[in-house]
């Protein structure tokens, strides 16, 4: 297994989910796919139970993830809740593999295909266990006369698994064939860039976070000079440069002093603002710290994590950031926290939603939450780009990425 395979972050893979009926050869075309066995195929429908992860290395693409799911058809109790398991994978999916065999698309894919249309997500129709019967002419009729991309496969024989892949390349979001960048664009070669890492109950033990490892990196890609410390020690660091950084960036809860401790014409910006604009969209995430300003008594708002952890005394999305804006607004608010990918389907009960850096959610999870909260009318901002509104350096902070 290639390196890439188990040491990408979560975030950063582009997510394939393979969906259809029970023993429409999912996992066969999986295991073709992969050239290897990584899901356990049966002639006993429903092998499947819980959707199955399987990471690998699509070229140009790099780093993906394949889900193998359940199939369409599941019946009673335990088969309401694995379709509504496969729908919450369908949240974070780049490119959906709907797959049926010689008999078609029936009702069961007509209905996914309507879902994933709804969620935006580029999709492919694989007619497998070709080898054993041709697709039904009027399946391919309405292929090309909705213009969906598909192909004849066989996992038994490996035929067509090629040129599932080469679709699979051809559907990728455009973004997913660059290099996405985070904080290269806003230093140079042979510039010091300064981070500021708080080491606090929060702070995982040992290691660093996602978003500070992505833009510590970042800096060795770019050749440029990096410089760690935590917040206590940043006003001496800076004493000690020969010249002003050419950016700084900081975790948020310490924004306020950071702030202070940098002189203006620095460029100060956060984690998870740089954050904001590599996973989602992050004038819309701007805009919806506005809202803050107009909440009542009595509003509830989410608190929407991406990662489920243990909580600390002091977390931040359930303790910090509702009593910042609590304090900011003076209102007697609630607070609500989701954790993990599920998302809620009544988001219209929220004045707001208050969305976590997303480092373990790929970008067009992401930017589809974004979307679906803006089509029911809630806005929505995330932790970073929320804290310093309430703590009032926003503008401050936005100065080096909103150029």
């Amino acid at each position: 297994m290639a390196e890439s395979e188990t040491k990408a972050p979560r975030g950063v893979r582009l997510v394939i989910t393979l969906v259809g009926r029970t023993n429409a050869g999912k996992s066969s075309l999986l295991n073709a796919i992969a050239g290897q066995d990584v899901a356990i195929v049966s002639d006993i429908a429903g092998t499947t139970t819980d959707p199955v992860a399987k990471p690998y290395e699509l070229l140009p693409l790099g780093p993906v993830t394949f889900y193998d799911t359940a199939g369409l058809d599941d019946t009673g109790e335990l088969g309401k809740l694995r379709m509504a398991a496969t729908r919450k994978v369908l949240w974070r999916t780049d490119i959906a593999v709907v797959v049926t065999d010689g008999s078609g698309l029936a009702a069961a894919e007509r209905g996914i295909i309507a879902d994933i249309r709804r969620l935006g997500i580029p999709f492919l129709v694989v007619f497998n266990k070709a080898d054993q019967a041709d697709p039904p002419q009027a399946d391919l009729d309405w292929c090309l006369a909705s213009n969906v991309r598909f192909v004849r496969a066989s996992a038994a024989t490996g035929q067509g698994a090629t040129a599932v892949k080469e679709a699979l390349i051809a559907l990728a979001p455009a973004e997913a064939m660059r290099e996405p960048m985070l904080a290269g664009d806003l230093f140079g070669e042979g510039d010091t860039v300064v981070c500021v890492v708080p080491i606090d109950l929060a702070a995982p033990k040992g290691r660093l976070i996602v978003p500070q490892v992505q833009v510590l990196r970042e800096i060795l890609d770019g050749d440029a000079v990096a410089v760690v410390v935590k917040e206590r020690e940043l006003e001496a660091a800076l004493a000690n440069l020969r010249r002003p950084p050419a950016l700084v960036v900081t975790d948020s809860q310490v924004i306020l002093k950071v702030s202070g401790d940098v002189p203006d014409d620095v460029p100060l910006t956060t984690f998870s603002t740089l954050f904001a604009r590599y996973k989602g969209d992050l004038p819309s995430l701007v805009a919806g710290a506005a809202a803050i300003d107009s909440l009542k008594d009595g509003d509830t708002v989410l608190m929407a994590e991406a990662c489920s952890h243990h909580v600390q005394a002091d977390d931040i999305g359930r303790v910090k950031i509702p009593r910042w804006i609590s304090q900011f607004t003076g209102k007697d608010l609630r607070f609500e926290v989701h954790a993990g990918h599920d998302f809620p389907d009544d988001l219209e009960r929220f004045a707001l939603v208050v969305h976590c850096g997303s480092c373990m959610l790929g970008r067009m999870e992401m930017v589809r939450r974004i979307r679906e909260c803006a089509r029911r009318g809630v806005p929505v901002t995330n932790y970073g780009v929320a804290i310093s509104k309430v703590q009032g350096v926003l503008e401050r902070v936005l100065r080096p990425v909103l150029r």
